[in-house]
């Protein structure tokens, strides 16, 4: 077993614990999945979980930042995903493809990372403003040397922007740019002074001031970004910082560190100890879910894959909490007031790319192992919410483990997709801390927790518990007690399938869908469920 510690401040850990709970043979489990619809017949056994879900602190809210997106210029993410052939038979606003725009909407995207990734850090934005006619062509050095011509720029993003109702978060050129370059796009974007730059704005069709607040101060310095050390970067970072100016005309910026890969402390402790905290509103950190773990031979695949290979992949996910748990405790050494935000702005599964298609466009198949992967990261991230303050899945159209795949005419949403959709209700809520003691799934001599969860209440005053059974065979029955909670009705969706690999394919598009869940009721003052293998449930409470 594994005991979930949610009762600081918040955030969470894990620990081996004995076992404290008994198991008793529950059949064959046919009931509760043939009423979603799924046919299965599995024998299971029902695991009693206790869960109190506390009242938490008022103030402490889960931002919808967490809830945040990537868009680089990377494979069919921008050019034929976001933005297409003006011939291509879908709705379109100018070259924005719209049904694309209405499924993120409906998700309710809080904000948006463009250009990159690696690709910030050779993209100059002079080359896409103005006429599009006249916009040099460049290389997209990084990924598979494509041609790009520059038709989708600094406009058309923030069009897209606006189309999406989300927050843009830049990412300025450090690796092979210049200060001037970057607080000359900060100056055109956010001034309303008649300077050139100003009265260039303006001739390219846009009178107001944007007011972009949200700055990424390089990617990846580490790599990719210039293969800088942390004692350089830091000092690379402070020149750039002081010439990123404030304007009237627009909000303050929120200037953010390019930060750690993985569990590198060292970066991290620099960062904090050499960067004035007035200087930076954010610190980034990058963490991916490799299936194999590795990052040099197969990173393993996208379907097809057998349990040990999933097992693998949900270990490797659930290693986010002890990252995020590292980075948080060496910012609070100089940051006890927790006003640096952690942004996890790149995360995400990253699986070998579809056979046939072009390697340096990271095309992937999403099945069902990668929501269970977002509803778990998510919950992690909830968890943290003190410091974690904004996050962006990699990537959001066509790319690593998007939310939407796209062939010609054709569209479908994959099942992490439908995990965001289920998990919006955190947005901007109140924290909620959890505590339980999860039992383990097993593969072998190894184990992970089978149960992983978070809680918030909304400014309406419903409850909503997002659950994860990563077990593939064992349903698990949760005894919660809401103390301080009155509430009368609970209600809920599901998200599973038959197997953990299946996956929304263009001839079967809703393969992996959203299903209303009814394993869940109310028992004097406690909330009964019965949680089934292999899937993400969000209950609501009023």
């Amino acid at each position: 077993m594994t005991k979930l510690h949610s009762n600081r401040p918040l955030g969470g850990f894990f620990e081996t614990n004995t076992p404290r709970f008994s198991l008793r043979k529950w059949g064959k489990r046919v009931g509760l999945l043939a009423g979603l619809g799924l046919g299965l017949t599995l024998n299971a056994v029902a695991q009693t979980v206790q869960v109190t879900v506390q009242p938490g602190d008022p103030k402490l809210q889960i931002s919808k930042h967490i809830y945040g997106h990537f868009a680089e210029h990377l494979g069919r993410c921008i050019y034929d995903g976001f933005w297409v052939d003006e011939k291509l038979n879908v709705p379109k606003q100018g070259r924005i493809r719209m049904d694309i725009v209405e499924a993120l909407r409906k998700i309710k995207v809080p904000n948006l990372r463009w250009p990159g990734g690696c690709f910030a850090d050779t993209y100059h934005w002079r080359d896409g403003v103005g006429p599009t006619a006249q916009r040099p062509k460049m290389l997209n050095m990084w990924w598979g040397n494509n041609l790009e011509d520059n038709s989708f720029g600094t406009h058309e993003f923030l069009e897209l922007c606006k189309l999406l109702g989300t927050e843009p978060y830049l990412a300025a050129n450090v690796g092979s740019g210049t200060v001037q370059e970057m607080a000359g796009w900060m100056e055109y974007l956010n001034s309303n002074d008649d300077t050139p730059l100003v009265l260039e704005r303006r001739k390219n069709g846009q009178a107001k001031p944007y007011g972009v607040t949200w700055w990424g101060i390089g990617n990846e310095s580490w790599g990719c970004g210039g293969n800088m050390t942390a004692e350089y970067y830091t000092d690379v970072y402070k020149r750039y910082a002081t010439f990123a100016h404030n304007y009237p005309a627009s909000p303050p910026l929120k200037k953010i560190v390019s930060g750690a890969n993985g569990d590198d402390a060292h970066w991290t402790e620099t960062c904090m100890k050499n960067i004035p905290l007035n200087q930076m509103w954010g610190l980034t950190l990058h963490q991916y879910t490799l299936p194999t773990g590795s990052w040099t031979g197969s990173k393993g695949k996208a379907t097809g894959f057998n349990e040990q290979e999933y097992f693998n992949t949900m270990k490797n996910c659930l290693k986010m909490e002890a990252v995020v748990t590292k980075h948080a405790a060496i910012m609070d050494k100089y940051d006890k007031d927790k006003k640096v935000a952690l942004l996890v702005d790149e995360w995400g599964v990253w699986t070998d790319v579809e056979p046939g298609t072009n390697p340096g466009f990271l095309f992937q198949q999403n099945s069902l192992r990668d929501a269970l992967v977002a509803g778990t990261t998510l919950n992690i991230f909830n968890n943290h919410c003190d410091r974690v303050r904004g996050a962006n899945l990699a990537q959001a159209v066509n790319v690593l483990q998007a939310l939407v795949l796209t062939d010609k005419e054709k569209m479908l949403l994959t099942p992490t997709y439908h995990v965001f959709d289920l998990y919006q209700v955190h947005q901007d809520a109140q924290y909620m801390p959890l505590q339980f003691t999860s039992p383990d799934y097993v593969m072998g001599n190894d184990k992970v927790p089978a149960l992983n969860a978070s809680a918030s209440k909304d400014a309406s005053g419903a409850v909503h518990i997002s659950l994860v059974n990563l077990d593939t065979k064992k349903t698990l029955k949760l005894e919660t007690a809401l103390p301080g909670v009155t509430w009368k009705t609970v209600s809920g969706r599901i998200l599973t399938s038959a197997s953990v690999s299946d996956y929304n394919s263009f001839d079967n598009p809703n393969k992996v869908k959203l299903g209303s869940f009814s394993g869940a009721k109310k028992r004097g003052g406690n909330l009964a469920v019965e949680l089934p293998p292999q899937s993400v449930v969000v209950l609501e409470l009023k």
